[in-house]
């Protein structure tokens, strides 16, 4: 079985956080996306702390889908320093980790 991974993005919105989440899904690159409205995202930018509105994306994927993830959020995201962070997935349900498995490839 491949290592099983959730994949962190913020959008600046839903509709591009949609467009990504379906473009993502449609490619096999992840099984499916959760959007999760309402995130206020603090961070330094350009050397200013910045307070901004955000959606997450939750995708689920594999590890060997990540280096075709970065690229493709890459090409499809209005920021230029896009978040993409993936997490291990240490347990979960083996019928559901298959399924991630098997949608990605």
């Amino acid at each position: 079985m491949a290592d099983t991974i959730l994949v962190l993005i913020t959008a600046p919105g839903d509709e591009e956080g949609a467009r990504i989440a379906m473009t993502l899904v449609d490619e096999r690159l992840v099984a499916c996306v959760n959007i999760v409205h309402g995130v206020r995202s603090i961070f330094s930018w350009q050397g200013k702390t910045q307070d901004e509105r955000e959606v997450l994306l939750i995708c689920k994927s594999t590890s060997e889908r990540m280096p075709a993830i970065i690229a493709r959020v890459k090409q499809l995201h209005s920021y230029a320093v896009p978040e993409i962070i993936a997490l291990p997935i240490a347990v979960g349900s083996p019928e559901y980790l298959e399924w991630v498995e098997r949608s990605v490839k």
